[in-house]
């Protein structure tokens, strides 16, 4: 390693000393793990691998020394001219992104750097640019970020195109489709890589594969909506199978019946749990893969976009020593972050509670997590059975898939447990008449029951683009404005959609989500009417009488409040 490097290295550790944010003893074991662990890494990497820092304190340690100023290149739109300064490789090698040419001077080019200590990386811009570099300070993952969203589909072809090359010198033209599923072909490898990375980078939740006649289409799903990523040559097909079937522990010569899988990957060292679903159709194994990342899971329940009143009437459920807790709504709709953040907060020393998962999609420090396997007779209601000879106080049920796994839940509740779980209904209402289709009896579930959760998720109108417009007056009506108040005026957001426009939503529009819910708090009143056997009409009647929001309600606050788009509450929130 030379002088240079090794000053350079000095010098950063030194700083960040200086302004207290490592101690000594820190850099030393860094400096230490630098020529045996980690080998030939940069010192800051090494510091945040070992848990001493984040890259958020370096890059404010970085500013206030050295007077560099702080950039963050999500948020910019790079001009084409800049971005051809400097090569890809370059790029990953220093952790740099040139972002600007100086608006009095283009022979000076404004460059983010994850160090712009590194005399290395300046002496090299300067060689390859033939250009001034002025420094600003980033991160390694903004860098990283921005690297995939300009330089990522680019790569993603350049890698299918060297995989297809191979494999035509390799096997020719025939049979191609069968001796493709080799996986070990590295182009392949890195091909999921780059899309996995991609995915995170862009806030995915699921990315699908899907084979088409001649193409191999991926999606990306981003706050709850399906986007085209990009397409490849269906050749490449078999082998990304092969690929994901084998890392997620599937059987690689079954091509005929549907499977599952689990496999992990880290982006941008956070760690993301990924299940995948494998289906045969006509043209192809088409591949789903959701990505949890596993911290995200639970969170402060502050952070769920409750109101006040509803956080309120969130904890008055949560007190009840016994009963069930039900969170429903379709799939993606949130519930399990708002089931784990449930058990979150009810997890303190004094209790022991067991889940029943499948799967278990987050690890808890301190609460007995039991995976389902229904091949060695494990199902949610044998589990339950010997979960409840384990003197739990709190049962977690992944979800209430059957009556016999309801009844068990509700004997749970009524003999002193708190049981939460989840279900798919639409409405905290029909979740009653959807137990009683399950075979409950009525006195049962109105005296088990302590509350019951409906949500949903709502994109985020892009604060950036927006814009604000008048409303119409069946929209006024829609939103729940009186008779009195429908002739002033109103204005509501609206969406910009422009693909490929606004930087900050990737012009979709939207830009983020939120939940909003529906908290049916059990009365005494609503168990009389639930006793009776009443309709879903007079539960929720009673319900909103006690002070409860429906799903459309509590959208239509988020309209108002310009959270969220009219059009948006249609797609999500409306049954009719």
């Amino acid at each position: 390693m030379d002088t240079s490097s090794s000053r350079r290295k000095k010098r950063l550790g030194d700083l960040l000393v200086g302004v207290q944010v490592i101690s000594q003893d820190q850099l030393d074991q860094a400096l230490e793990a630098q020529k045996t662990e980690f080998k030939g890494q940069k010192l800051g990497n090494i510091l945040i691998e070992k848990g001493f820092i984040t890259d958020e304190i370096i890059a404010e340690a970085l500013c206030h020394q050295l007077g560099l100023e702080r950039v963050h290149l999500g948020s910019m739109n790079i001009d084409e001219a800049v971005l051809q300064t400097v090569q890809e490789s370059v790029l990953k090698k220093y952790m740099i992104m040139p972002f600007e040419f100086h608006p009095d001077n283009p022979n000076i080019l404004k460059v983010a750097m994850v160090d712009p200590m590194d005399m290395n990386a300046m002496d090299d811009l300067r060689i390859i640019t033939n250009l001034e570099i002025d420094p600003y300070v980033t991160t390694a993952k903004d860098v990283s970020a921005s690297i995939d969203r300009y330089f990522g589909s680019s790569e993603a072809n350049k890698i299918a195109d060297q995989f297809q090359r191979e494999h035509a010198e390799k096997y020719g033209k025939q049979e191609k489709k069968e001796e493709s599923a080799d996986v070990k072909e590295a182009p392949i490898v890195k091909l999921v890589d780059q899309i996995i990375t991609s995915a995170v980078h862009k806030g995915t939740s699921d990315i699908h594969f899907e084979p088409l006649e001649n193409n191999l289409r991926i999606r990306f799903r981003v706050d709850g909506v399906l986007q085209e990523a990009m397409k490849h040559d269906i050749s490449l097909l078999p082998a990304m199978v092969a690929r994901i079937k084998i890392v997620g522990g599937m059987d690689i010569s079954e091509k005929r019946r549907p499977q599952d899988g689990r496999m992990t990957s880290i982006v941008d060292r956070v760690e993301y749990d990924i299940r995948v679903s494998i289906l045969p159709t006509v043209y192809g194994e088409k591949i789903v893969m959701r990505l949890t990342q596993k911290q995200a899971l639970s969170r402060d329940k502050k952070m769920l976009g409750f109101s006040a009143d509803e956080l309120e009437r969130f904890d008055n459920i949560l007190k009840h020593p016994h009963g069930v807790m039900l969170v429903t709504g379709p799939t993606g709709s949130g519930k399990s972050t708002t089931l784990y953040t449930a058990l979150s907060e009810l997890n303190t020393e004094g209790v022991n509670i067991i889940t029943v998962e499948d799967p278990v999609e987050a690890n808890i420090d301190g609460i007995n997590q039991v995976q389902v396997n229904p091949k060695a007779g494990m199902t949610f209601a044998a589990a339950l059975r010997s979960i409840l000879r384990q003197d739990p106080d709190i049962i977690m049920i992944g979800e209430i898939r059957d009556g016999e796994t309801a009844g068990i839940a509700i004997q749970a509740a009524i003999t002193g447990h708190l049981v939460v779980s989840t279900l798919h209904t639409n409405s905290s209402a029909g979740t009653v008449t959807r137990l009683e289709d399950m075979g409950l009896e009525n006195y049962l579930i109105a005296d088990a029951v302590v509350g019951i959760i409906a949500q949903r998720l709502l994109r985020r109108v892009c604060p950036k683009c927006h814009e604000m417009v008048e409303a119409e007056d069946f929209e006024k009506k829609e939103l729940g404005i009186p008779e009195s108040d429908m002739d002033k005026p109103l204005l509501i957001p609206k969406a910009h959609v422009e693909p490929g426009g606004c930087t900050h939503c990737g012009g979709i529009g939207y830009k983020g989500r939120i939940g909003v819910y529906e908290i049916l708090q059990m009365s005494p009143e609503l168990k009389r009417i639930i006793t009776r056997g009443g309709s879903v009409e007079e539960i929720e009647n009673q319900a909103v009488a006690e002070g409860m929001n429906t799903i459309v309600m509590a959208a239509a606050k988020h309209v108002l409040n310009g959270i969220t788009t009219i059009e948006e509450v249609h797609r999500v929130a409306y049954e009719d």
